[in-house]
């Protein structure tokens, strides 16, 4: 099992969240809707300073659905050039 974490812009959420659905099934998962902080090239605040914000999404999923999860990232950062898009793995034990 993986846990996956994605952080990205919120611009970009319902692209994400439509394509996990469409192409991993039965995906599970939750969303941290507003995230602020600092990135490697901007920070997101929600302020009138830096307004833009991040959201976070977590979803723990089987080992053979990553390589899906993966293209959906990689397909995401192609189309949406210029915004932030994280996708970190982590092997997950359920006890």
């Amino acid at each position: 099992m993986t846990r996956a974490e994605i952080i990205a812009n919120q611009s970009v959420q319902d692209e994400i969240i439509s394509l996990m659905e469409e192409h991993i099934e039965g995906v599970l998962y939750t969303i941290i809707p507003m995230a602020v902080g600092r990135g490697k090239k901007s920070y997101k605040m929600g302020d009138g300073t830096w307004p833009e914000t991040n959201f976070v999404l977590f979803s723990y999923m089987e080992d053979e659905k990553v390589p899906v999860l993966k293209a959906i990232i990689k397909a995401v950062k192609e189309k949406f050039t210029n915004e932030g898009i994280k996708l970190f793995l982590v092997k997950a034990e359920e006890i």
